[in-house]
């Protein structure tokens, strides 16, 4: 019984590991991602590394507006400060704080009448050794500063509003970016599935041209040149295979998610045509556009800025109170208070501040005139956005006609040819027409959908509950 422990104890472990491979064997792989255009928004817009850059953008403004804001209440500082010395006027002066100072201090004891009046009492002059701890509470409250806290206030509402519509900005461009490869993706594969069929029909006639060589109906070249076709085809169904995978991975980025997770498309999209006039749209555009009203409100924070240069030409008024303890050791003893109000005015400093006020000015001259400049390219943008939408939409149309007349085109051609009548130029020219016409139309489609979504974009309006 002993000797046949092991075997069966083998046999188990045998029959487990089958049982396990059986069962895996049956458990599906995994499968990809399905996300439709709405998902695949908002999972870029939560996941997306620009918009991130952005929330920052916006982070540092809200901070920068709270540090202004704090810089009208009073500044409270508490500080201890330890000091050892035997200089004789600091001496001197720690024992009064320390309220410890006595006659013999100045000297009392070698004083002995008016004949000692020219002696230099020791005590006074070589005091010894002091120690002396200091706590002190301070509190400063700026009354007038020349507009320098209004002004930092100023600008950092400003950067705050900029960084709210460049937030915008930033989450329109990510949704055009987003629409661009999943619509890529569907383009991608409709140029597959026409591969396919230029592949499938390329090879129906090399097989029929070599039933009709056999025959003795046509030459060996016509033969040789639909096979010549065939391989072209098949170049361009490997090209177009390369060519949704790209674009399956420039979704994984847009989206955050890893290249070696799979993931795959729901149903197409396609933007809305944009209803009005090149010139209603246009001042649309200049009033909605998230990019303009980021860089109006830079402008307002340039113009803060040159309020804030100006501050260092006008006068500093403040007040402070301070309470201190002075003691030999850690305490609080020997308690005094300081009151008191400044009053500074810098009266000539080479120029400095002035030259500070000309560099805020120019830069706000700057902003003003790059705020011209991209107006003038937002009006371009959306004059060139509407005429190609225009075009792309005609274009489709055309490209639908034309796919419908190559297919018959290409089915007269087969018959001519296999009766005699026609070439094989004549019908290998047919078959590659009707590939074009067909690619054609797939393209006219993706490059109709950019165009309407690269007009919302320019007017500001690509949200997805807009397309």
């Amino acid at each position: 019984m002993h000797l046949y422990q092991p075997y069966n104890n083998v046999k188990r472990l045998c029959t487990v590991l089958l049982s396990a491979a059986f069962w895996l064997a049956y458990i599906p792989g995994a499968t990809a991602q399905t996300l439709d255009f709405e998902q695949c928004v908002a999972t870029a817009l939560r996941q997306n590394p620009d918009l991130s850059v952005s929330r920052a953008q916006l982070d540092q403004a809200l901070a920068g507006l709270r540090q202004a804001q704090g810089s009208r209440l009073p500044k409270l500082t508490a500080s201890i400060n330890a000091t050892r010395t035997n200089d004789a006027l600091n001496a001197f002066g720690l024992k009064l704080s320390q309220r410890n100072a006595t006659f013999n201090d100045f000297g009392a004891s070698q004083f002995t009448g008016p004949n000692s009046l020219g002696v230099a009492p020791d005590n006074l002059n070589h005091p010894g050794n002091v120690n002396n701890f200091n706590t002190r509470l301070e509190v400063q409250l700026p009354l007038y500063t020349g507009g320098l806290i209004e002004g930092n206030i100023e600008q950092a509402q400003a950067y705050i509003k900029a960084a709210r519509q460049g937030d915008v900005a930033a989450r329109q461009q990510v949704i055009f970016n987003v629409l661009q490869a999943y619509q890529g993706v569907h383009s991608a594969r409709a140029f597959v599935k026409v591969a396919k069929q230029a592949e499938a029909a390329t090879a129906s006639q090399v097989k029929n041209i070599e039933n009709l060589v056999k025959g003795g109906v046509v030459v060996k070249s016509d033969l040789l040149s639909a096979q010549v076709h065939l391989e072209d085809v098949r170049i361009q169904l490997m090209q177009a295979r390369n060519a949704e995978a790209a674009a399956l991975d420039q979704l994984h980025i847009l989206l955050g998610i890893p290249l070696a997770e799979p993931l795959d498309v729901g149903a197409p999209v396609m933007p809305s045509a944009v209803a009005g006039s090149t010139a209603d749209l246009r001042a649309q555009a200049l009033a909605d556009n998230p990019k303009l009203k980021a860089m109006r409100n830079q402008l307002g924070a340039s113009q803060a800025g040159v309020k804030i240069a100006k501050a260092g030409l006008y006068p500093q008024v403040g007040l402070m109170a301070r309470q201190d303890w002075n003691d030999n050791k850690v305490g609080f003893s020997a308690s005094s208070y300081t009151l008191g109000g400044q009053l500074s005015w810098t009266v000539f400093d080479g120029n400095v501040t002035r030259g500070a006020v000309d560099r805020a000015s120019a830069s706000h001259a700057e902003q003003q005139a790059r705020l011209l400049q991209a107006e003038n390219g937002i009006a371009l943008q959306v004059d060139d956005a509407y005429r190609k939408a225009e075009e792309a939409e005609f274009r489709l149309t055309a490209r639908q006609h034309a796919v419908a007349s190559a297919d018959a085109a290409t089915n007269l051609v087969n018959k001519r040819y296999d009766n005699g009548v026609a070439t094989i130029t004549e019908l290998l020219g047919a078959q590659t027409q009707q590939d074009k016409a067909h690619a054609d139309l797939v393209a006219a489609e993706y490059d109709l959908a950019v165009q309407r979504a690269s007009l919302k974009l320019a007017i500001g309006k690509l949200e997805p509950d807009q397309l």
